[in-house]
């Protein structure tokens, strides 16, 4: 080991396992899920980009910190305190680190949905890179003393 921490890698859920488990409350899960760090700088930022550009209003977002984003992370087996990956929830099933980011840039739309091309590196590859970002995060972007409020117009957009 060669003293940088790893992060291992998530197991694929069942779609919809979220449902049969007792310690996730029930949730709207008809659209798109971001599960999201609203103390990190660089996460809040992402949503606020997501929220500008997601024309159809496909996507809901949670942040992590909420009594149900820490279920969610229990469930998946992600330490619900420090915060490795966002979590896109769709259609049931869970995605992270590099493929949550390519699925949900795929559902913006043009040009956004160009970063599929990202699919042509190795996972291993992506996800490092991700992995990279996502633990120096605070440190390079900074953090949010407080998790990230919505906006009065935006506020059916955000779960609890």
């Amino acid at each position: 080991m060669d003293g940088v921490p790893r992060f291992r890698q998530i197991p694929a859920p069942k779609p919809y396992s979220y449902r049969r488990d007792p310690s996730v409350p029930a949730f709207p899960d008809d659209r798109p899920i971001i599960v999201f760090d609203g103390h990190c700088a660089l996460c809040s930022n992402w949503v606020g980009f997501v929220l500008r550009h997601d024309r159809d209003a496909a996507f809901r977002l949670l942040p992590a910190q909420t009594a149900l984003g820490t279920a969610l992370y229990r469930h998946y087996g992600l330490d619900p305190k420090d915060y490795q990956t966002n979590i896109l929830i769709a259609d049931g099933t869970a995605f992270f680190k590099s493929e949550s980011a390519i699925r949900m840039l795929e559902r913006l739309g043009a040009p956004w949905s160009a970063a599929r091309v990202l699919r042509f590196l190795p996972v291993l590859l992506r996800d490092r890179l991700y992995e990279i970002v996502a633990r120096n995060r605070l440190r390079w972007f900074g953090r949010r003393d407080q998790c990230l409020i919505s906006a009065p117009r935006y506020e059916d957009r955000f779960l609890s």
